[in-house]
């Protein structure tokens, strides 16, 4: 502080940095009511030639009505040429030697309760479904109401092709899977005080920045206007309200990749251009402050 009592015009604009950082932050807080979603250990273990191979790694996650407790035994597929275990009548081409087995089932064509009460109703003691092709080994966690009895996990496509193909050769495949971690950013009580915390930051702030002379620069103007421009372009895009039939309501399709959420009936639902969707209350302030579509990063204002 100078002898006159004045902060000096750094210190001034690194609050008002500060203040816009605060707001940022309280904008981007998650819905406390967003669900924990818990990774899966998968100990992997299968024998080539002479050698025992095994693999560990935190490569799946439970599904969302799971149980969250250790299983193991030999992986078996579906008989026939599908592997999604959509038909009722489908069996498992269990091998002798296995006391207990899990089901390797491929994502598609059925619910996921349908597929993991199909594998229950033969006696699997767990179920692991792998994601469709194209998506590498990106996993979420499975939405499978009233299965709550059998452990049900999620890898991705390239492993569970990997040990498809394994088992398809005749190699005997065992799996032991083990609850990893909590992944859950924002514990409702962490919301609280942290919400508690930024506000009383951002009111002082605010008051400190109102009272200093404002004379924007260039590159402020640019911000504003460029700020101006998302609001304009989020305005724009097509609203939706989901209702009952709507394909984005099955089950098998994407969750909200802001929230994790599912789609509900009566979601309101904002349209990008490049037709990716999502809750309207959940992009809208991810767009004013990133511009591009958080699943292909394309540009609200360029397209």
């Amino acid at each position: 502080m100078n002898p006159l009592g004045h902060t000096p015009p750094l210190h001034r604009s690194t609050l008002c940095r500060l203040l816009r950082l605060s707001i940022f932050l309280l904008l981007s807080l998650p819905d406390s009511k967003g669900k924990a979603i818990w990774t899966a250990h998968l100990n992997i273990t299968f024998q080539v030639g002479n050698r025992i191979i095994s693999e560990l790694g935190e490569s799946g996650v439970f599904g969302n009505h799971s149980p969250l407790e250790r299983v193991s035994g030999a992986v078996v597929l579906p008989e026939g040429w599908n592997q999604n275990a959509c038909n009722p009548l489908t069996n498992f081409s269990r091998p002798e030697q296995a006391d207990s087995w899990l089901a390797l089932i491929e994502r598609g064509g059925c619910t996921f309760t349908h597929k993991i009460n199909v594998a229950a109703e033969k006696g699997a003691n767990g179920v692991i479904i792998y994601n469709y092709p194209g998506t590498g080994n990106k996993v979420f966690p499975m939405s499978h109401q009233g299965t709550e009895n059998i452990v049900a996990v999620m890898i991705g496509n390239l492993k569970g092709m990997e040990l498809l193909h394994l088992i398809q050769k005749g190699v005997y495949v065992t799996i032991i899977i083990e609850v990893g971690r909590m992944h859950m950013p924002w514990l409702s009580h962490y919301i609280m005080s942290l919400f508690t915390f930024l506000a009383a930051t951002v009111a002082y702030l605010f008051l400190y920045c109102a009272w200093r002379p404002r004379v924007p620069n260039t590159s402020t103007r640019r911000r504003r206007q460029i700020k101006a421009d998302v609001k304009r372009a989020i305005g724009q895009l097509q609203l939706r309200v989901l209702k009952e039939g709507d394909k984005e309501l099955d089950p098998d399709e994407d969750n909200c990749v802001v929230c994790f959420d599912m789609y509900k009936p009566q979601d309101v639902v904002r349209v990008l251009t490049c037709k990716h969707f999502f809750h309207k209350a959940c992009i809208d302030p991810w767009l004013l402050a990133h511009r591009t579509c958080p699943m292909c990063k394309c540009d609200i204002l360029k397209s």
